[in-house]
């Protein structure tokens, strides 16, 4: 078998398990999955599932790519200044509480009680890197070092803002919520490091 061959096989496999993964999550809590659910579903052998994956939480943070790609680039649209707190909501915000909104089930799955914490800590960390260019200017102190910890600050408290609105049934609409958190996410974001 060629090379390309076994790419676009172990693609297909990849796809599969993946496609399997999310259909499942419609049906029960990812704690409640297995691999040999998965498998069966795909329709591979075992042996398949670990070439690509250690374990479902894995598969779980590789099946949400495209979805998290989705929020990270919301998020990394945020932009916070000092004059924010007037400007009004960002609609970046907006557009990150909507993008939660449209994919509510599967962000409950895996952020929720019976979600992942490597997949919750998968999305914390992309979500800190897409904004600390953000920081980037803000961050250098007078001494040349770098206050590295705020980008990380404001990444889990939006993270934690998230996680609520879905465990309360994400009560209003994206702009309501995105509102309300605003004036927080500006003073977290703003704050100087002491």
């Amino acid at each position: 078998m060629s090379v390309q061959q076994g790419d676009r096989r172990s693609r297909r496999s990849r796809t599969a398990m993946e496609r399997a993964l999310l259909e499942l999550i419609g049906d029960r809590e990812l704690s409640q999955i297995s691999v040999s659910d998965v498998t069966g579903r795909a329709d591979v052998h075992r042996s398949t599932f670990y070439e690509h994956y250690t374990d479902v939480h894995d598969l779980a943070a590789s099946a949400c790519t495209e979805m998290f790609d989705q929020l990270l680039s919301a998020t990394s649209a945020l932009s916070v200044t000092w004059d924010s707190s007037k400007e009004g909501v960002s609609p970046s915000l907006t557009a990150v509480f909507a993008h939660v909104a449209e994919h509510r089930a599967l962000y409950e799955a895996l952020l929720g009680a019976d979600g992942s914490a490597r997949v919750i800590n998968h999305l914390l960390q992309r979500m800190t890197e897409s904004i600390r260019p953000r920081f980037a200017a803000r961050l250098t102190d007078p001494e040349g070092g770098t206050e590295d910890s705020a980008p990380a600050f404001v990444s889990g408290a939006l993270l934690g803002a998230i996680a609520d609105w879905l465990h309360r049934g994400c009560p209003g609409t994206p702009e309501r919520f995105a509102t309300a958190i605003w004036p927080q996410l500006v003073a977290a974001s703003l704050a100087r490091p002491a």
